[in-house]
């Protein structure tokens, strides 16, 4: 996987945590920052004093060498990137009082993040490995609030070498995840309480704030832990005197003994180890405690140690309090509680750390399994980055899951890219948008659980005309958005509706049941009436009129953008028919047949699917729009073949790429996703000429998500060289050094449409996983790579001879026929 280093580290920031859970980013330069606990989007949040630091003694010769387990902030780039602040380091004027180490490299293998601190002068050479568990399907595991940091110590010199590993962390309960705060001092502070943790192997601090009222939006509990053998500090009033306390420690009894083993180090912290005491009591009005651990190690020349400490939380509150589409109700002063469903599984910080401990193996096991089946595999390295980073868009705080069990997502996170209209705390477009959920694959793919609940809300919303729309409301019991104007677009988005459609039907190819698809039926049918009926109404299966759709404006006349979709989507409902409502089947299979050769006469015009003339505002005419082919990535990820003619999908992919990607980029009046010298793939362009007055919104920008669809499209139609033309642009925009990997952005950070990253993985290696009939089909690509199949995960081999080995390593996966692309060769 790829390694950050030198100017590479500025702006990786990568998010540890659960899915909606909030979490803690973990910088290139081994720095904690963006802390989104109480799940608070703000990519500004910072908790000081939350930090780890080493320190390494000898006997003879005297040495004694301090560290902050950190590089110094690197200085800003000359030309920073707009619209991101991944790069900004919030306590880069105020470091803690040790040197910091000479410099940081990190190497990602989602789950994990590695750091190898470098420093010329310390005798020991020093790794952390940060995780939060994640195991695909299974969502619950994924959801803990908590992050492990694995820190592996070497004595590298030829002396023998002892110290002590501290780790900090600052009781932010109360806080309101947005406030600076100064040291210790911050609104919200006053009265926290922090108690020691002594059990049997185990230290720890645990944090809470007694004075809040149980339903405070910053109430729950934090704990700082380790099972090795720790002094604590369980209050401080500053880093400076957590620093001291590791300063002032002494192992007198194994020193005098010689005895270093793990026994004699619990014996001499347990009896205290500095002279150095600790406040008592609640922390003052307006202020809070740090808390730190400082783990004893010994090591002999060459030996080497392991240290666990772990950070984990408890915020039971979540409330619906965000920015609202559609008009304003005079709800007074209701706050809406919807809570945190990850709450509701745990008792508090304490219980979620023995809840991780009970099944502390496997989830390690497993979670490294997934890391090493990406990292091992015979994809491409951009491939592997790609779907390996796919797994922090899932776990960002742009989506969560309420206390009921509901997942919900933003479009994104708020940040800076939506300081001009919204500021930068906060979700961005509530909520569930399903025009931009159209694009996400990687979070129904890894939780198809999650994926069914996202369409029992969608379709639990349905007007009573059958349509639906394109933002839900919560909580649940409140006026949905019906003949309403709603936002972006006004009016419910007939793309976001289709792709409904389609969504379900990925849910019953993964494994819904037949039960869940007839549950849904109805709803589907009566969508599709509602389609039909109003944009189709003289029966030729091509939609007219005015289609509101991503873009936030409605394209007029036939399109390919919609038409596609609405192509896919008739194939998805005559399969669906074929299962629940026979009889209906071949009316859908008529109407795309009829409408497929329709758009095609109307819109090729022998290079891509253009528009006709409409002297609309926004539509784009001549235009070549990279989402033009967006229904025929839908059709092949669910297996229903070309919509419309293979030779002339496989020439508008190539025009697509021809024209829209580009080396270069000017001002161009709309949000800067790709600036200077920088290549991206645009929304639209007019190759021709005849550009209109007021062209589609956002042509000119750069959306990741578009990006990834026509890559992965480009591949299932065997043209890899343009894919990758496409991804080696977008990973050298996200490379580090001005944009964070870890943070595609569009409407805010952390966008939901970039998840359609995920569909490469099936692109590229022909995987394709069919429960209702348990057919099974690879690809003849020779290789070992990843799978996630609905009710399974593991690996999958293709020999040169096309045979085909599958490794399960979780779930099961019934499979009564078996077929690989040798096999279906004329």
């Amino acid at each position: 996987m790829r390694r950050y280093t030198g100017d590479a580290r500025r702006a990786v920031a990568f998010p540890l945590g659960g899915f909606g859970t909030g979490h803690v980013a973990l910088g290139g330069d081994g720095a904690l920052r963006q802390w989104q606990l109480s799940g608070v989007a703000n990519h500004l949040g910072f908790v000081p004093d939350s930090f780890f630091a080493l320190r390494v003694s000898s006997l003879e010769p005297p040495a004694d060498v301090v560290r902050l387990l950190r590089a110094a902030p690197l200085p800003p780039h000359p030309h920073p990137a707009p619209n991101v602040n991944d790069a900004d380091v919030p306590d880069a004027d105020r470091l803690p009082p040790w040197p910091t180490v000479q410099s940081t490299s990190m190497q990602v293998a989602y789950p994990f993040a590695d750091v190898t601190y470098t420093d010329e002068v310390l005798p020991v050479a020093v790794a952390l490995s940060a995780f939060t568990p994640f195991v695909p399907l299974e969502s619950h595991a994924s959801a803990l609030p908590l992050v492990r940091y694995r820190f592996t110590v070497t004595n590298t010199s030829t002396e023998f070498r002892h110290g002590w590993l501290l780790g900090t962390l600052q009781n932010a309960v109360g806080w309101d995840g947005v406030t600076p705060i100064d040291g210790t001092r911050g609104a919200g502070y006053g009265g926290n309480v922090n108690r020691l943790l002594r059990r049997p192997g185990q230290t720890g601090v645990l944090m809470d704030h007694p004075g809040l009222d149980e339903d405070d939006a910053a109430y729950g509990e934090m704990l700082l832990w380790t099972d090795g053998p720790a002094a604590a500090l369980p209050r401080a009033h500053s880093a400076e005197a957590m620093l001291r306390f590791v300063e002032t420690a002494k192992l007198v009894t194994p020193i005098q003994l010689g005895d270093y083993g793990d026994t004699a180090l619990r014996a001499a912290v347990a009896a205290g180890v500095s002279p150095l005491r600790a406040p008592t009591g609640p922390s003052p009005a307006g202020h809070t405690w740090d808390a730190g651990v400082a783990v004893a190690f010994a090591l002999q020349p060459g030996e080497t140690t392991t240290i666990d400490v772990v950070h984990a939380w408890w915020f039971p509150n979540r409330y619906a309090d965000f920015d609202r589409f559609g008009p304003q109700h005079p709800y007074t002063r209701s706050r809406f509680w919807v809570g945190n469903h990850y709450a509701t599984r745990f008792g508090g910080a304490l219980d979620v750390l023995d809840s991780y401990l009970a099944d502390r193996a496997r989830l390690d096991t497993a979670s490294r399994a997934w890391a090493d089946a990406v990292r091992h595999s015979d994809l491409p390295p951009a491939l592997r980055e790609t779907v390996s980073a796919q797994g922090t868009l899932v776990r960002s705080p742009t989506l969560f899951r309420t206390a009921d069990g509901h997942a919900y997502g933003f479009e994104g996170a708020l940040g800076a890219s939506t300081r001009n209209w919204n500021g930068d705390v906060g979700g961005s477009c509530p909520l569930n948008c399903n025009h931009v959920f159209n694009y996400e694959q990687a979070l129904s793919r890894l939780f198809p659980d999650i994926g069914r609940d996202l369409r029992d809300t969608e379709l639990a919303a349905q007007a009573p005309d059958g349509s639906v729309p394109h933002r839900v409301v919560l909580p649940r019991y409140l006026p949905h958005l019906h003949d309403v104007a709603i936002g972006g677009p006004e009016r419910p988005a007939l793309d976001g509706m289709l792709g409904a459609v389609l969504k379900t039907y990925r849910s019953v190819l993964d494994g819904a049941g037949d039960n869940w698809l007839r549950g849904h039926w109805p709803a589907l049918r009566h969508l599709m009436e509602h389609i039909a009926t109003t944009w189709d109404p003289d029966g030729d299966g091509v939609l007219q009129g005015d289609q509101p759709v991503t873009y936030d404006i409605s394209l007029h006349g036939p399109n390919m953008f919609v038409g596609g979709l609405w192509l896919a989507a008739l194939l998805a409902m005559h399969r669906m028919a074929a299962i629940v409502e026979p009889a209906a089947a071949a009316a859908f299979l008529d109407r795309f047949t009829i409408g497929r050769d329709t758009y095609d006469k109307l819109l090729w015009n022998g290079e891509f699917y253009a528009q006709p003339p409409t002297g609309e505002a926004y539509d784009f005419g001549r235009g070549c729009l990279s989402d033009q082919l967006l229904g025929q990535w839908w059709a092949h990820q669910l297996d229903l073949g070309h919509i419309l003619p293979a030779d002339r999908v496989r020439t508008a992919l190539a025009s697509i790429v021809r024209y829209n990607l580009r080396t270069g980029f000017a001002e161009h009046g709309y949000r800067v996703f790709a600036d200077g010298d920088e290549t991206g793939l645009v929304v639209c362009s007019w190759p021709h000429g005849g550009r209109p007055a007021v062209p589609l919104r956002y042509c000119d920008e750069v959306w990741t998500g578009v990006e990834y669809q026509v890559a992965a499209h480009c591949l299932h139609e065997g043209m890899p060289e343009e894919a990758m033309a496409i991804l080696t642009g977008l990973q050298q925009r996200y490379d580090g050094t001005r944009r964070n990997p870890f943070n595609e952005v569009e409407c805010g950070d952390h966008y939901v449409r970039a998840m359609a990253g995920w569909s490469l993985l099936d692109a590229y290696t022909g995987f394709h996983y069919d429960a209702t009939t348990r057919t099974l089909r690879v690809g003849d690509r020779p290789g070992r790579f990843p799978f996630v199949a609905g009710t399974a995960w593991g690996t999958v081999t293709v020999a040169a001879d096309g045979s085909v080995d599958l490794d399960v390593l979780g779930g099961s996966l019934p499979v009564d026929v078996m077929e690989s692309a040798a096999s279906r060769r004329p």
